[in-house]
């Protein structure tokens, strides 16, 4: 067992109203860890909290804060609050996050909404809580929610690429630098989930599309990953397995280290060669 999730411990989790942040807090409250639910609306967290409760946890231990991640503000305040309420935090699950899709020239007028919430939720979050967590002494874990798509950048979305890239360069920086302060029991873990049926996903249908993987099955996987040391968490899902990730990842670096155009995989003059070289 990782100690920062041994019985007692305190997690908070962003997001956690649905999808994989309530599956991550079940997972938790399951451990007989005491959790914070964070996230947007006080209905959706009192519904969150009503599906933690019925696993016959106890309700002293489960809490909710309403909180938009993309507020700084907000962020203090969570911390305040669990702190208060918990007197100590173990588990920073910085899991919330957008996709309502994206264009280069933001017809949109959304791209400081998705980088303040999807990045920089995740990087004050950190900020706000780690320092609190290293001074406490005690085992702890960060666990940060980045995507696929912020390492091999497929077009169609890019300010949501670009906030998950973020947090990807974020997460890589933010470990290296707790694996140097001296008696730091604190870690940090890449989350890089597949394809989950989410409310962010399934874009009105209600049952999970075959290649989809649910929130549970992720979660599981994630915390199998946690328990054997990982730092990236690449989940698979029906669809896409470790092999093709891999694949994907290596040849999106590759455009680097081989002068390719950019996002090579769907140039017309390097597709063919994406799809031969995959097949290998």
């Amino acid at each position: 067992m990782v100690p920062a999730l041994e019985k007692g411990n305190v997690a908070v989790i962003t997001g956690a109203a649905s999808g994989i942040g309530l599956a991550v807090a079940q997972h938790l409250a399951q451990l007989c860890l005491r959790v914070c639910l964070a996230d947007l609306g006080a209905d959706r967290l009192a519904a969150a909290r009503a599906q933690v409760l019925a696993l016959g946890v106890d309700g002293a231990d489960v809490m909710v804060c309403e909180t938009d991640v993309g507020d700084p503000a907000a962020l203090r305040v969570l911390a305040d609050r669990s702190y208060a309420a918990f007197g100590v935090v173990h588990v920073l699950v910085n899991n919330a996050g957008m996709q309502p899709g994206s264009s280069i020239f933001d017809t949109e007028a959304n791209w400081d909404r998705i980088i303040a919430v999807n990045m920089m939720g995740v990087i004050r979050g950190s900020q706000v809580f780690a320092p609190r967590m290293i001074a406490g002494g005690a085992p702890g874990l960060i666990i940060n929610t980045g995507s696929k798509q912020g390492i091999t950048t497929p077009p169609g979305d890019p300010a949501y690429n670009i906030s998950k890239a973020g947090v990807k360069v974020f997460t890589e920086a933010l470990q290296h630098h707790l694996r140097n302060i001296p008696d730091c029991r604190v870690e940090a873990r890449l989350f890089i989930p597949g394809y989950v049926h989410t409310p962010l996903t399934a874009h009105g249908r209600t049952e999970k599309p075959a290649g989809a993987w649910t929130p549970q099955q992720t979660v599981d996987f994630l915390f199998a990953s946690i328990e054997r040391g990982d730092f990236y968490i690449l989940c698979p899902d029906n669809e896409v397995d470790r092999r093709l990730d891999e694949k994907r990842i290596l040849w999106a670096a590759g455009d680097i280290a081989d002068n390719r155009p950019p996002l090579s995989r769907w140039h017309p003059d390097h597709a063919e060669a994406f799809k031969i070289w995959v097949q290998e």
